[in-house]
């Protein structure tokens, strides 16, 4: 396995890890976290989903559902949407569609509206909407990253369609598109000074994002999310310790777990990733990762 392998591998099960584990907490403050689990460490689903052991939730499903169009419309489908073709958007949001069918576990409020706004006006993107500011368009974009890497306009385009199938918010955009162009740093081995300079930097464009002093929110609200992840990720450099902080925050705490699992995932490589968690995933969930992950690095060709 090469180093940008193992690397976009261990931000997709590392996404995946953050996704199972936090969402046994989900939506419990710190306070009740403590009492009903001292710390939280282990992978045992529960929660308010009555998760099985490993399963994870429409994180990781909607990630799973926007590779496999990203795939379907393959590399000359990307390049045409550069040129302002919208195909490539229509083959996302019918895997949406397609996802919100089966019935997943689980479907946020402004996930669902644009996607049932896509099934009966086929329209790709709603109007402006302060009502749109949550975090369902960022935790999905991992494939869009992958698929892109290299290509920054391809990366910028796909990303914004995807996220105004659902969410059309400025602080949405900008939290996509910023954890996805750090993401990539990762992904390309940029060293940690590296990265924290241009979380710095990122943080003085975006001062919505400036997580210091940390305000200690973790809800589903992008900010508050960006700013959980932001702040357990650069607080705790090993993998296990980032993540366990994260989840023990509570609210929305599979998404905030899948992104900080995403981001120390592709610091640390699938080499890396604790096995106890590694292993308590789904089969089919790792088979699938595995097999879509190796696919999207195909679609953005040689680095």
């Amino acid at each position: 396995m090469n180093d940008l392998h193992d690397r976009a591998l261990g931000a997709y099960l590392g996404f995946a890890i953050g996704d199972a584990l936090g969402a046994t907490v989900e939506f419990m403050l710190p306070r009740e976290i403590a009492y009903q689990y001292g710390v939280h460490r282990d992978i045992v689903g529960g929660g308010w989903l009555k998760l099985m052991p490993g399963q994870v939730t429409d994180d990781t499903t909607m990630c799973l559902a926007l590779g496999n169009a990203l795939l379907a419309g393959g590399t000359q489908a990307m390049a045409r949407h550069v040129q302002g073709d919208e195909a490539l958007v229509r083959t996302i949001g019918d895997a949406y569609v397609k996802w919100f069918k089966s019935k997943p576990v689980d479907c946020g409020n402004t996930c669902r509206r644009g996607i049932m706004r896509y099934m009966h006006e086929g329209t790709l993107r709603g109007p402006l909407n302060p009502g749109d500011g949550g975090n369902g368009a960022l935790m999905r974009n991992l494939p869009t990253v992958l698929a892109t890497l290299g290509d920054d306009a391809a990366f910028e385009r796909v990303s914004i369609a995807q996220a105004r199938l659902t969410h059309h918010h400025p602080l949405s955009d900008a939290a996509t598109l910023g954890l996805g162009r750090l993401l990539g740093l990762l992904l390309r081995g940029a060293p940690q000074i590296d990265c924290q300079q241009w979380v710095d930097q990122w943080v003085v464009e975006v001062p919505d994002f400036r997580f210091s002093p940390y305000r200690g929110y973790a809800t589903a609200y992008v900010v508050d999310t960006v700013q959980t992840v932001l702040h357990y990720l650069t607080l705790h450099q090993d993998f296990e310790a980032a993540l366990i902080a994260t989840v023990n925050q509570g609210d929305d705490a599979d998404t905030t777990g899948a992104l900080v699992g995403m981001l120390a995932g592709a610091r640390c490589g699938a080499a890396n990733l604790p096995q106890r968690w590694l292993h308590r995933l789904q089969a089919p969930t790792v088979q699938a990762i595995t097999e879509q992950t190796r696919g999207l690095l195909a679609l953005a060709g040689p680095h």
